[in-house]
């Protein structure tokens, strides 16, 4: 129980040190908001009359649009896990932690917990411009929260390949390059900005299964926000049980990288 208690703290500390460190290089919350503030005015203004779909109300794109940003932009904040460890490792700030009496997972913890913080702040701005926009939440307060959830716990998945990946990269350079390059296809192959439904032959069955697709059904389904008129209804295992495929992914997704992420640092800070 002692070192339990003792890991939490560790974790605490390491949170507030790289929270410390967003204050200190704002430029990452301003970069955080703005690539997705960005996404959402080009795609409901710019693509969303050809995108929305035969006969739909460019407002309803709009709505169908913000849970699909919300993912997205939860999912490229694990960028910043992994461009803090490879910073972190080349900097040698790892070495240092390893010489002091601390639990070495919580320096995982407190870098995944903190760019959870991140990703909290990250959609209330998200959300207040979606508001702007025309966004509305139609289900209740507590299918709110629990849209909320959803995407945060989606988050935190991410983090930890986030952390994974950032742990094997061999410098900043290529922790830039690494930690998004993987993150295109998980977006654009899924129902973030149309419906799975529109998608042709194996990339629609992929987007089916995807785990973003699946947070992202998840989030629409529990604010009240349908595909756009003209758009079949997304169908199948996945589409219909959204909220539990989302959950058995995010859980499916740290239970590989957690250990993963664990290991690898292990070997790092032992070197």
């Amino acid at each position: 129980m002692n070192t339990f208690m003792k890991g939490l703290s560790d974790s605490g500390v390491i949170t507030w040190r790289n929270l410390m460190n967003v204050r200190r290089n704002p430029e990452w919350l301003l970069g955080a908001t703005a690539f997705p503030i960005m996404f959402v005015l080009m795609f409901a203004y710019v693509f969303g009359g050809a995108i929305g779909g035969p006969g739909s109300d460019s407002s309803e794109y709009r709505e169908f649009l913000i849970a699909g940003i919300f993912a997205q932009t939860v999912a490229f904040n694990s960028s910043y896990t992994v461009i803090g460890f490879a910073s972190d490792l080349q900097k040698g700030i790892i070495d240092r932690f390893r010489s002091l009496p601390m639990s070495r997972f919580a320096v995982i913890v407190g870098r995944t917990t903190a760019d959870q913080v991140l990703s909290l702040v990250v959609l209330v701005v998200m959300s207040v411009c979606g508001l702007l926009i025309g966004w509305r939440i139609r289900g209740s307060v507590l299918d709110a929260v629990l849209g909320y959830l959803v995407i945060l716990m989606f988050a935190f998945a991410m983090s930890w390949i986030g952390a994974y990946i950032g742990l094997l990269a061999k410098s900043v350079e290529v922790a830039n390059s690494a930690g998004l390059i993987w993150m295109f296809p998980l977006t654009f192959v899924s129902s973030a900005f149309v419906p799975q439904e529109s998608l042709p032959g194996v990339l629609g069955t992929i987007a089916d299964w995807n785990p973003f697709t699946a947070a992202v059904n998840a989030t629409r389904d529990l604010f009240g926000n349908p595909p756009p008129s003209g758009y079949p209804e997304p169908s199948g295992w996945a589409a219909d049980n959204a909220a539990l495929y989302a959950v058995v992914s995010c859980v499916v997704i740290i239970a590989i990288f957690a250990p993963l992420a664990t290991a690898r640092y292990r070997k790092v800070a032992s070197k």
